[in-house]
């Protein structure tokens, strides 16, 4: 099989994988060596169809002994299937980089005959990367739940971030549809980059010039919407996993049917896309608004209301606690009003102190009025246009509207190359 059928085949498996954020690492270029990586993220491209990209997402393999029913790559699947070499991939990857197209690369890959093969075909691309070509650039490799702590560790510290998919939101999903995974394979690898990363900031105190593990951090991934688990269990399991892993980020990524199985939906059933969008504004609200996933979600209201974003729907829940004086309440008050954000509830803390605030001072600082006028009052006077405190009449007028398409409509997946094959050729060996 040529290079670029291999290519063709790893872009286009890659393209399920969301967790590829590139933020949260600072390394400068170097006399002698190629790229470098800043913390506001990497310098973007574009692909053949217009969209931006900014890494060369791509797996290792897709040639998996797994047989995950949800997964398009898993054994039992019929699909075209490839293995890059780690010369192979290097050289892609540098290609790409000194064309411009990329500034990182994002490597994940199938379980090629068992873990610890996996890890040593992902190993000895990083280290011709890095060691060989003097690559400084961003990498985030995933790491494959069974393989040996030793390799891992040493992936960790060529790799800038590290992520370990949890894939599904309970062992009991886990069992259903991924058998030969189990929690205890996943949580044992983060546990092992938590540490790894904990004792790495140790040394870097002690000894300015030790080896960085994974300066970067951890991430992880989960499905949404291939089993029965309710948004609550799904905000627990995440709050958990930032409070005992350390995480940089959990990502969500909405099941689309790509498969017939027994156990999962219909090919036919869209993709839960508008319950992605709400756990993504849930975990802000746990990462940055000081919520709980106990709170946000309750045992009575275990599933999101789609018409509402997280902190409207959880305002209205607890109509008790408004409206709130807003010259008078505090910083974590605040935040919980809706239309009230993290800068605009900093800046009224800040003006505040030199004057009482009214209406038009509040929409001046960035607090949308539309929203946060049914909950917050100023000098004692409300804004809000309605006869009633009743929350379904205000639920009715600051609900989202046109959001049926949203939640209706299948996306369209990044595809790396243009349609015409003869350009894709030219691009790769330097003709254009």
């Amino acid at each position: 099989m040529d290079l670029f059928t291999k290519l063709e085949i790893l872009t286009d498996a890659a393209k399920y994988d969301v967790a590829c954020t590139s933020s949260g690492v600072d390394r400068s270029g170097e006399k002698g060596k190629l790229g470098s990586a800043v913390a506001c993220g990497i310098c973007h491209s574009f692909a053949a169809d217009g969209r931006c990209i900014s890494l060369l997402k791509v797996l290792m393999s897709n040639d998996c002994a797994f047989d995950c029913s949800y997964c398009v790559n898993r054994r039992t699947s019929d699909t075209r299937r490839a293995t890059f070499t780690p010369e192979e991939l290097c050289s892609l990857t540098m290609n790409f980089y000194r064309r411009n197209y990329i500034e990182g690369l994002f490597l994940s890959s199938a379980v090629v005959k068992n873990p610890d093969y996996t890890c040593e075909l992902m190993l000895g691309t990083l280290r011709r990367l890095r060691e060989e070509e003097g690559f400084r650039g961003y990498i985030h490799v995933k790491a494959i739940p069974g393989a040996s702590p030793a390799l891992l560790e040493q992936l960790g510290g060529l790799a800038d971030r590290m992520s370990v998919n949890i894939e599904l939101p309970s062992q009991k999903s886990l069992a259903l549809l991924a058998p030969q995974k189990s929690r205890e394979k996943i949580l044992g690898p983060m546990a092992q980059i938590r540490d790894g990363i904990r004792e790495n900031g140790k040394e870097l105190v002690k000894y300015r010039h030790a080896p960085k593990f994974v300066p970067a951090g951890q991430s992880t991934q989960m499905i949404i919407g291939a089993t029965p688990e309710s948004d609550r269990q799904i905000l627990l399991l995440t709050e958990g996993l930032y409070r005992k892993y350390t995480l940089k980020r959990v990502f969500f990524s909405a099941y689309i049917p790509m498969v017939n199985h027994r156990n999962l939906p219909a090919r036919n059933t869209p993709p839960p896309l508008l319950r992605e969008h709400r756990l993504y504004q849930a975990d802000w609200l746990l990462r940055f608004y000081g919520f709980r996933a106990g709170e946000i979600l309750d045992e009575n209201h275990p599933d999101f209301d789609p018409l509402l974003d997280p902190k409207c729907n959880w305002a209205l829940n607890h109509m008790e606690q408004f409206p709130v004086e807003v010259n008078r309440a505090p910083y974590e008050m605040l935040l919980r009003v809706p239309g009230v954000g993290v800068r605009s509830a900093k800046r009224i803390l800040s003006a505040r102190r030199y004057a009482a605030l009214d209406f038009e001072g509040l929409k001046k600082l960035g607090v949308v009025l539309k929203r946060a006028r049914f909950f917050l009052t100023c000098k004692g006077k409300s804004a809000s246009p309605l006869p009633t405190d009743n929350p379904l009449v205000i639920k009715g007028t600051i609900c989202e509207r046109g959001i049926s398409q949203r939640q209706i409509g299948a996306p369209e997946q990044l595809s790396l190359f243009a349609p015409t094959k003869e350009d894709q050729v030219q691009c790769l060996t330097g003709q254009i």
